[in-house]
């Protein structure tokens, strides 16, 4: 393959890793705000927060697509320890990612609901995700001979 083609891939592979990961961080200080707003700004909140994942979870899949490109054209052979561990956390934090924000989220809109008991583990989850995908870039950059 050609080395422009492959180099145009890592980036848009590094640039996906950094829009899966970076918007996350804008997520702390607004769970913080949303504690002490009124129930009518409420909403705009809400809708930040949604537009973060969503962004977050394209990024992933860009990052995955990237990911494939780069095993199909690239030297490192599909079964390399490094390779099956990423994909491991890739699975994991993908289905963390669904149930971890949405499933939160819709409990956000519920009246009855305990809304700084939701917004702790919003807080928690955003912490939680952000450390799997430190876990995927540390796997994917140093490239560790796990077995």
């Amino acid at each position: 393959m050609n080395s422009g083609v492959y180099g145009a891939i890592v980036f848009l592979h590094v640039i996906s890793a950094v829009l899966a990961i970076g918007p996350l961080f804008i997520l702390m200080p607004i769970i913080k705000r949303l504690r002490s707003v009124e129930t009518g700004i409420e909403q705009a909140f809400l809708s930040i927060i949604n537009a973060i994942i969503r962004l977050v979870m394209h990024a992933g899949h860009a990052l995955v697509y990237t990911g494939v490109l780069l095993l199909i054209f690239g030297p490192w052979p599909w079964y390399t320890s490094w390779v099956i561990m990423t994909l491991a956390v890739l699975l994991l934090s993908g289905v963390f990612l669904a149930r971890g924000f949405t499933v939160v989220l819709r409990k956000f809109k519920n009246p009855d609901a305990d809304k700084n008991k939701i917004l702790d583990r919003l807080n928690n989850t955003s912490w939680l995700y952000i450390g799997l995908m430190l876990i995927m870039l540390w796997l994917m950059v140093q490239k560790p001979m796990l077995w």
